[in-house]
């Protein structure tokens, strides 16, 4: 037993959150399949939201160091758009408590349509960085890391896809470099919101590290992948994803 639960039930937790964190590392999103994962097997919605947050933020650091080592990280503008979804994370969190979740469903059913054909026109996403004056990339990927973060804060899921599209779309960044920025930004956030979980005690630490150890290698095969393939495989992860998410969002308003 492992805080409770039966070894054969942590390490199912411990696959399905490998395959989550396997698409996270490649185009984002794995929240939305490790979550439910979490919750299925029976962890109440405050440990499973807290021991996700351990096992992914853990995992994230092994896409990030991979991403770190291949030189896809551009500093000038990843430490800004840290401190900058960190704030935005904190102040979604503050919205969270005053507004009404499902407005900001609504608007998803919108939002995620519209970027999935957004993504369909395009072939792929860049290989190179675009032309783009410095002062507009810096513009574009720092608001877009405040505005993206305090959605993480306000709701969550989908927040690394929704970064990697606007670094590329947006930021003109190559596909490698956004990925690795973006997974910068992720960790943090992560971070954060684990200690926060932990100072609360609504982190399961067995099953956490158990699970842990599945997502650093779901997160090192998938950045291997992204890092050699580029769009090739980053696309398609991406639309899943924003189908994903779809459903998710459809299911919580229908239910």
């Amino acid at each position: 037993m492992i805080n409770g639960y039966p070894i054969w039930v942590v390490l199912l937790i411990g696959l399905g959150v490998f395959v989550a964190s396997f698409v996270d590392a490649i185009g984002g999103g794995g929240g939305i399949i490790s979550v439910p994962i979490y919750l299925v097997a029976g962890l109440p919605t405050h440990f499973a939201l807290g021991t996700n947050k351990m096992s992914s933020g853990i995992g994230t650091a092994a896409s990030t160091i991979r991403y770190l080592k291949h030189g896809f990280v551009d500093w000038s503008l990843a430490l800004p758009s840290v401190l900058l979804a960190v704030v935005g994370a904190y102040l979604g969190t503050s919205l969270q408590l005053l507004a009404d979740e499902r407005i900001l469903k609504y608007v998803l059913l919108i939002v995620l349509p519209v970027a999935a054909i957004f993504l369909l026109r395009k072939k792929s996403l860049p290989e190179t960085k675009g032309e783009l004056p410095l002062w507009k990339r810096r513009l574009f990927i720092w608001a877009s890391s405040f505005v993206i973060g305090t959605y993480d804060g306000f709701y969550g899921p989908g927040t690394g896809t929704f970064l990697l599209m606007a670094f590329c779309m947006l930021g003109k960044l190559d596909v490698r470099t956004a990925s690795g920025n973006v997974k910068l930004v992720n960790f943090s956030s992560n971070m954060g919101a684990l200690a926060t979980s932990l100072f609360a005690g609504k982190v399961l630490i067995g099953v956490g590290a158990v699970a842990a150890c599945f997502s650093i290698a779901g997160h090192y095969l998938g950045s291997g992948l992204a890092i050699h393939n580029g769009s090739r495989i980053v696309r398609p992860v991406i639309l899943t994803v924003i189908g994903l998410l779809m459903i998710r969002v459809i299911t919580e308003l229908i239910v």
